[in-house]
Formats: C-alpha cells, structure tokens, sequence
C-alpha cells in the first residue's frame, strides 16, 4: 500500500491538522457534511479537493463511513473519492483497499517559513478580490471547463479569508495567475499557472515570490503549498524559494468507477 505520508515519526500530526483546516477554508466546497471526526465536501463534482471525504482527526474511527460516503455522494450522482491524508488511520486504508478501492495522485504539502528580503516581485498585479478577467483566466488556464465556470467563480467568490489574486502579464496580456489565502499565520499558494506558451520564463517563480511577500506583509510566518508528486518542474521551483516536504497525501476511488 502507498504511504499517504513520510514517516509518522516524521510527521506532527497536530501541524498536519492545522494545515487540513487552513486548506479546507482556503477552497471552500459548496456543501459539507460532518461525520464522525470525517468531513463529507460536495461541490458538483468540481475538483477533487472539494468533492472528497476527508478525515479531521488524527485516527478518526471507520466504522461505517464508508458506506455513508457512498450513499451519500451517490445521492449527488458522484463517485466516492477518499483523500489520504496522515491523519488517516492504517486500518482505515486497509478497509478501503480490501473492497478495491485504487490510489491515484500522489500529492506533496510543502511549507517554507518567510523571512524578509529576497521576495520582491515587481511583475506581479495583486488584488484583493477578483475581476470577471482574473476568474475566467485563472479557470481557462487550469483547463477548467466552460460548464464549471460558475461552479469555480462561486468557490473562489466564497472565499471568506484574507485573499490574493495574482495575474502577471506578457506585453500586456494575462498570462499567469494565482491565489494565496491568508489565516492564522500562514499563508496558502493555489493553483499557480502559466500559460503554456510562457512557460520557463520567470513567471511562475514571480507569482510564487510575490505571494509569498503578500502573506509576509500581512503578518504570516509561513507558506504552505500542495503539488503533485510527478510535477518535479514545479517541486523544483518550489524547493529553490525554500518550500519542503511537510507530508503526502493520496486519493482513493472505486477501481471499477
């Protein structure tokens, strides 16, 4: 079985709850059941992250959440999916591998603490909420689908924290974004894209840095961030601006779904 994490004795399963909290406010789901010590997010079927079973506490029992999660989502016409976090037990894993549910995307949280200087960015455009330009680009250039827009506009609308809307532009037209949410002294990186044809000049390394310096400013201490295991371009940017691995998680699906 994949690990969903480094090694417990590695890992602070109190920091890793704070950063499961901070990212469930940061992208908010349009509906949430709470079950047990585990979070039921409803979204549409719109990303993963907000379409998802998640644990809440470190252990949380399993005895028949399953099943309330497939009821449920199958309610909302969606297949079940399970985020495995480290605050998800062995055995609870165990229980979802058993009926055949399968492992997909490997996914790092990375933190790096902010220390002034060597953050300035000057390229950057940062508001405080988003342009109708900043939604429908931010979306376009995630792929984002035209059906899901209003979905993705009313999420990141939904916001309720301290927020950042990053958009740097190439001879004067958007050609990379992202979003950063602020709270309790941290400050989370979201979806920090570059239109294909601007990859590997900087920008993304800009957007990044001046994010970064907008959480500072405001009085966070430090940045967290999720990437996919596989993207080592973005793990590597990620690693020079001084993000390290904090913990792993995966997701879960029915094999035959």
């Amino acid at each position: 079985m994949p690990s969903a994490a480094l090694p417990l004795s590695a890992v602070d399963l109190l920091q890793v709850r704070a950063l499961e909290e901070r990212a469930f406010n940061a992208w908010p789901a349009r509906q949430t059941v709470f079950h047990r010590g585990w979070i039921f997010r409803l979204a549409g079927g719109f990303t993963k992250r907000a379409n998802s079973v998640n644990a809440l506490e470190p252990g949380a029992p399993f005895e028949g959440v399953r099943e309330t999660a497939e009821a449920l989502y199958a309610l909302q016409g969606l297949r079940p999916v399970f985020r495995i976090s480290p605050l998800v037990s062995d055995s609870a894993q165990q229980a979802l591998e058993d009926v055949g549910y399968t492992v997909f995307e490997p996914t790092c949280v990375m933190q790096a603490r902010l220390t002034a200087g060597g953050l300035q960015s000057t390229s950057v455009e940062i508001a405080q909420t988003p342009t109708p330009e900043w939604l429908d680009g931010f979306a376009a250039a995630n792929g984002v689908a035209e059906a899901h827009h209003a979905t993705h506009h009313a999420m990141v609308q939904s916001i309720a924290l301290p927020c950042a809307f990053a958009t740097v532009r190439h001879q004067g037209r958007a050609v990379g974004f992202g979003l950063a949410v602020r709270e309790r002294g941290a400050v989370g990186l979201f979806d920090i894209v570059v239109a294909p044809g601007h990859r590997g000049q900087g920008h993304g390394r800009a957007l990044v840095q001046a994010l970064m310096q907008w959480g500072r400013a405001g009085g966070a201490e430090s940045a967290y961030l999720q990437v996919r295991g596989d993207n080592a371009t973005a793990r590597r940017l990620y690693a020079a601006l001084g993000f390290a691995d904090i913990y792993r998680y995966h997701y879960r699906v029915p094999a035959d779904r």
